[in-house]
């Protein structure tokens, strides 16, 4: 991560984000109270977390539409397997390995039958939704232990529990992306995949990996996304995918791969996440977040590519040249 880049549209979206969450403080009754600071974490804690390994995913040019339906046929079989007796113990590691397994699944598609992820993912989007319906149907599963509830809901000294967790995941993505060989690998396949391959990146297993750690993150998010709402049910996060990609590309990750980084990330998922509890504060309809969070994806994508053509307009055709110099992420 470039000095250039953190004083460009990473700080701009880090500056943006503290506004938004100053000025809806002062603005919008409730907003600047303990408790809403409480609901503002757990509505971000899925986006945030979905996120993560969406940032790696979009860096090497692909996509993962179908996290919000991995979270939700997670949630269901979380609940059929409650309901069936299992312990929660049990339970919350099978749902992440059948995160992992489902990611997998995209992960082999996309880089042994090298089919478009933006296709596969769509296709799965659809087929993972469906699957959690035919193992819950319309009806939702609940009464899980308080003691699991409790703790995702609740709080130790004013800061909520889940916090932490999310908090050394953030991390530790962050330091994987931008200080290992596994960042640098991620950004050089995303710049171009055949000099990867040159170069001794291995594309296709990173690839894989990053889709079987997206689908594996998924299922965590379907573990929290239950116990926080005690009840099981399929559709469990749905619609979730649209603000993860635009959390994700409003923090400056490229849609077409090779540029982006996890400060700018974060800072989005923030701005996102800080607009609608200010717009619901403010009785504002679902339809009416759905419409800003949309806004917001077409923002994200068209503001830095215009950005970008007016740069190179002021460098003038020497910018275009063969062999003239790049912008490094």
């Amino acid at each position: 991560m470039s000095a250039r880049r953190l004083l460009g549209w990473d700080a701009a979206i880090i500056v943006v984000a503290l506004l938004a969450v100053a000025l809806s403080s002062v603005l919008v009754d409730g907003f600047g109270t303990t408790r809403n600071a409480g609901y503002l974490v757990l509505d971000l804690l899925p986006i945030a977390l979905l996120a993560l390994p969406m940032t790696f995913v979009v860096i090497t040019g692909e996509i993962d539409l179908s996290v919000a339906s991995t979270l939700g046929l997670t949630s269901a079989v979380l609940g059929a397997l409650w309901d069936a007796g299992l312990p929660i113990e049990t339970i919350m590691p099978l749902c992440v390995l059948l995160g992992a397994l489902l990611g997998a699944v995209n992960g082999l598609f996309v880089t042994v039958f090298t089919l478009p992820s933006l296709a596969v993912t769509i296709g799965t989007m659809a087929l993972f939704r469906g699957l959690a319906f035919v193992v819950l149907g319309d009806s939702a599963v609940a009464d899980y232990p308080a003691s699991f509830t409790g703790w995702v809901t609740g709080s130790s000294g004013g800061v909520p529990n889940v916090l932490l967790p999310l908090a050394l995941l953030a991390i530790a993505f962050t330091v994987v992306l931008h200080a290992t060989p596994v960042g640098r690998a991620v950004y050089a396949a995303g710049a171009g995949q055949e000099a990867a391959r040159f170069s001794g990146v291995r594309v296709d297993r990173l690839k894989f990996w990053l889709y079987v750690t997206s689908g594996a993150v998924a299922g965590l998010a379907g573990v929290l996304w239950t116990l926080r709402y005690s009840s099981a049910r399929a559709d469990n996060g749905a619609g979730l995918e649209l603000a993860v990609v635009a959390a994700v590309l409003l923090g400056g990750v490229s849609i077409f791969g090779g540029k982006g980084a996890m400060p700018g990330v974060l800072a989005g998922v923030l701005l996102l996440g800080t607009l609608q509890s200010a717009l619901r504060l403010s009785d504002v309809t679902n339809e009416a977040l759905t419409i800003v969070t949309g806004g917001l994806l077409v923002v994200s994508v068209l503001l830095p590519n215009l950005l970008r053509a007016a740069t190179r307009r002021r460098a003038g055709p020497a910018s275009a040249r063969p062999g003239a110099p790049t912008t490094t992420p």
